[in-house]
């Protein structure tokens, strides 16, 4: 029995390592980078860069472009507006607490 995967949960899989969030947050800021550029913001070797690119790149978060000898990688951010749309009802929740614990500081800070 083939078992059917959400594709969020693909998404969200792939976000969960630091690593990948950070390849992430570089190309974001930094725009299309080459794969050693990438690889050179780690303390980990370049092969291990591409597996995480892979991984990436098989959950559309990132597209792949060889000029060359170079695989440039791109952001690919369409994937993420599925994980933004998941976590909208959770924001009334996160912004009551938020509220909550300003008021706790701020009697707290009419103690002191």
């Amino acid at each position: 029995m083939v078992e059917n995967i959400d594709p969020i949960d693909t998404v969200f899989a792939a976000l969960a390592n630091s690593t990948r969030r950070e390849l992430l947050r570089l190309l974001r800021d930094e725009g299309q980078q080459p794969v050693q550029h990438l690889a050179d913001h780690f303390a980990m070797r370049r092969p291990s860069i591409s597996e995480h690119l892979k991984v990436l790149r098989d959950v559309g978060l990132v597209s792949e472009r060889k000029q060359g000898r170079q695989r440039y990688y791109h952001l690919e951010a369409g994937p993420l507006l599925e994980v933004q749309e998941w976590l909208v009802p959770y924001e009334p929740f996160w912004r009551e607490r938020f509220a909550q614990l300003r008021e706790v500081l701020a009697e707290e800070e009419e103690h002191l």
